[in-house]
């Protein structure tokens, strides 16, 4: 038996893995790589697995570097069944259809544009159309937490809350082979500690074969309580400047989190009712359906909920919905706050909003996810004077900030308190190390030796894992 690491190996995107058994194959999530765009383009469209060799799929959570390739996985050739948890089901369908729809006005965009100035490029095709989501949402057969369920003849799968996204989930698998039996868990992405809106994660009871996220395992996080105060100085500081303050926001969980805390500060009467546009129709739609699932939210947020308040609607926002209304934001000057999609600022509204400001130095980028690399967001994280937004070049004079309290990821105190809750609980064997860059996963190697762990390995794409 065997697991492979088909992405997200020494990095943060794409993730997808294989756990082969001999009887069954098993494919957990399913995401779009970013990255430099003819790279990206190439990985996305081939994948690097056989779809059609593919017994069952296991999806983690939504967000699209987890689960942004499935349709493209069923345009190969995959006919298995698709679990994943009940909310998760619910977010993939505005998630997916959104994904289909921004390729599709993005390609358009670019060829029109390329079209226009005489370049002689090939014309862009979207990964997938609507017509393949359907198809996979079809497939979707969701699962309860906390029910071990079979999956294949030799496997069985329970889901435990990972808290780091609404329905995100820990895969505990038990494999079983000539009268013994293993236990394999892929975290996901795990949430942190005493973080807002969701509860913590779930331990799992033992693990022969741990296979855990990284993305900040050389990194530990600014305290959660300061982050409210950080997000409201810089807002009063850039609109008393005149300036604007885009928050690039993945829509799920990101989003619905500066959100909450622009609600918090307002009740606390730390900012008063200043302009905020919400400029993601998908935004909107999965804030809807986080109502429909209080079930994952932790005590805090369900005490704002039966006071009668909705803890992601502050004072004085508004949703945007059309493009000229979008369009209308970004060629206004007035001063304002925007939130708007994509994280990466690799596609999405987001990226027409950074362009009209970015040679504005009154006007402020605020980061509050990870920035993977070659991404437009990693470029102004690392502050480089010149950017190409569209194939245009400009010279950066926005300010780019960095409020990393906002991440939804566990910091590597975090991740070493897990993995040592499952050594003390009933045990645990071996861990890869996934979903980080490799000065992140080493760094936390080092922890994890100096913590007694002698088997952990940080494996290369497309390495196998036998156990």
């Amino acid at each position: 038996m065997h697991i492979q690491f088909i992405g997200a190996a020494r990095t943060v995107t794409g993730s997808m893995h294989v756990l082969d058994t001999g009887k069954s194959r098993v494919l957990i999530d399913c995401g779009l790589f970013q990255g430099r765009r003819a790279e990206s383009n190439e990985v996305n469209r081939k994948l690097r697995v056989d779809a059609q060799s593919i017994d069952v799929a296991v999806l983690t959570h939504a967000h699209i570097d987890h689960s942004g390739a499935l349709p493209v996985l069923i345009r190969n050739g995959f006919r298995g069944r698709l679990f994943a948890t009940e909310a998760t089901c619910s977010l993939l369908d505005p998630m997916l259809r959104d994904a289909a729809r921004i390729q599709k006005a993005d390609a358009d965009f670019i060829n029109r544009r390329n079209a226009r100035h005489g370049i002689d490029d090939p014309p862009v095709e979207p990964l997938y159309a609507e017509e393949d989501v359907e198809e996979l949402l079809n497939r979707l057969e969701p699962l309860p937490y906390h029910r071990r369920v079979p999956i294949a003849d030799d496997v069985t799968l329970e889901l435990l809350d990972a808290g780091h996204v609404l329905g995100s989930a820990i895969c505990d698998f038990e494999v079983k082979s000539n009268g013994s039996s293993k236990r394999v868990v892929f975290s996901g992405d795990l949430g942190r500690r005493n973080a807002p809106i969701l509860i913590d994660p779930e331990t799992v009871e033992r693990a022969d074969v741990l296979v855990l996220e990284s993305t900040y395992g050389n990194r530990v996080h600014e305290p959660i309580q300061e982050m409210d105060e950080q997000l409201a100085k810089l807002i009063e500081d850039t609109l008393a400047r005149r300036g604007k303050v885009l928050i690039p926001s993945f829509a799920l969980e990101r989003a619905q989190e500066v959100l909450h805390a622009i609600t918090r500060l307002q009740k606390t009467g730390r900012l008063p009712a200043i302009p905020i546009f919400l400029d993601s129709p998908l935004t909107v739609r999965l804030t809807q359906v986080f109502g429909r699932h209080k079930d994952c939210f932790d005590e805090e947020t369900m005490g704002l909920i039966q006071d009668g308040r909705s803890p992601f609607e502050p004072r004085n926002l508004r949703l945007v919905e059309s493009v000229e209304d979008s369009r209308a934001i970004s060629e206004s000057a007035n001063p304002c706050v925007v939130i708007s999609a994509s994280g990466m600022l690799e596609a999405g509204r987001a990226v027409h909003h950074l362009r009209a400001i970015v040679e504005d130095p009154r006007s402020v980028v605020a980061i509050v996810g990870f920035q993977a690399q070659h991404t437009l967001g990693r470029r102004l994280l690392e502050q480089r004077q010149f950017l190409k937004i569209f194939g245009v070049e400009y010279r950066r004079e926005v300010r780019v900030v960095q409020l990393s309290g906002f991440s939804a990821h566990a910091d590597c105190n975090d991740l070493s308190a897990y993995a040592n809750a499952v050594r003390d609980n009933k045990g645990l064997g071996r861990v890869a190390l996934v979903h980080g860059e490799p000065e992140a996963q080493q760094a936390l190697i080092e922890r994890f030796r100096h913590e007694g762990y002698d088997d952990v390995i940080n494996p290369v794409p497309l390495q196998k894992l036998e156990f």
